[in-house]
């Protein structure tokens, strides 16, 4: 089989495909066969060595994947090879094959398309945990979302809307605008306005109840602010740490330099939240298990549908992962790990 393989830190040139053995399950996993295989942004930021937890170099990215059984370990009960799956690996993704234990791969129903499950684990998994399991969200509920057009930004689109949510503010590029707007948010062009301004005058001077951030650094305060009294931030990303495909050395330091210090004594005045949330080092396999099932009835009735912009073949890898870093995303971008 081949995968593909960060060689060391660097830009899209340490990015090599190797081949190997097909693996081996261990007792309690399963190995899947790889259709479609999705890209994070972190996956960028860890081959430039600006994301954490991420395993010693080489190493071979990719939190999710959907395709079928190929192998099962054992004690393995209620699967059958050649089952459809879908599949939170952790890492290792990025591969024709990846051995994954067998909590973390949920059977995908008839109508779901690899492209579609592949497309789900990640930015809808982090979205729901945010606003469901740790803000607690209530009808008419607000929110903030950054880069409104990426994988967590629809995702958030589409929850919010599924929970009940009164408006959604949603930031991106000028040339996002429409899209964001046809996904029923309220944009903000991030180069011309003020969000956190925006936000308070969209609710009446309080705040909105859940800022999502992905960018990090100094932003994150203005996230922070950006919130009523009672709100949450979620800090899931570090996207300001990234200013290319090569790795900068001063971005990087204005990222670290920039991040907030956040006061416990000041914070109990105005009874805000701040959470840190890296799904793939949630440990509780039930908690996973049941937003899975919740995320599973919302796209069976038609809620949620992920947003695809584009597959690439895995041998085309690099131009993927320049295509999100030139930002021209809009939803979610996948690999395709099956014959071109």
């Amino acid at each position: 089989m081949q995968r593909v393989v960060y060689t060391q830190r660097g830009g899209l040139e340490a990015i090599k495909i190797v081949d190997e053995q097909n693996p081996v399950p261990e007792p309690g996993e399963i190995v899947v066969e790889v259709h479609r295989a999705g890209i994070n942004f972190a996956d960028l930021m860890m081959r430039q060595g600006l994301y954490q937890p991420s395993p010693p170099f080489p190493f071979t990215p990719g939190y999710e994947v959907s395709g079928t059984i190929s192998a099962l370990g054992e004690s393995v009960e209620n699967f059958t090879i050649g089952e459809r799956v879908l599949a939170l690996c952790g890492m290792g993704g990025y591969s024709q094959q990846v051995a994954v234990s067998a909590d973390r791969v949920f059977k995908l129903p008839d109508d779901v398309g690899f492209d579609t499950a592949a497309a789900l684990p990640v930015t809808y998994l982090t979205t729901y945990h945010m606003l469901k399991y740790l803000g607690n969200f209530q009808p008419n509920d607000t929110i903030l979302i950054h880069h409104a057009a990426g994988g967590v930004g629809t995702a958030t689109a589409q929850i919010g809307k599924a929970l009940g949510a009164g408006i959604i503010i949603g930031t991106a590029s000028t040339a996002k605008s429409d899209f964001v707007n046809e996904l029923g948010m309220r944009y903000i062009d991030r180069e011309a306005e003020d969000f956190v301004e925006v936000c308070k005058k969209e609710t009446d001077g309080k705040g909105v109840h859940h800022a999502l951030d992905p960018v990090g650094g100094k932003h994150l305060l203005r996230s922070y602010k950006a919130l009523r009294n009672g709100g949450n931030l979620y800090a899931f990303g570090g996207s300001s740490a990234v200013s290319g495909s090569k790795r900068s050395l001063r971005t990087a330091l204005g990222f670290l330099w920039g991040m907030p210090k956040f006061d416990p004594m000041r914070m109990m005045s105005s009874n805000k939240a701040v959470f840190g949330v890296h799904m793939g080092t949630w440990p509780d396999h039930e908690v996973l298990k049941g937003h899975m099932d919740e995320l599973s009835k919302m796209l069976t009735r038609g809620e949620i549908s992920p947003v695809v912009d584009k597959v690439f073949h895995y041998t085309d890898v690099a131009a993927a992962q320049q295509y999100i870093h030139d930002r021209k995303n809009r939803g979610k971008v996948l690999i395709n790990f099956r014959s071109k």
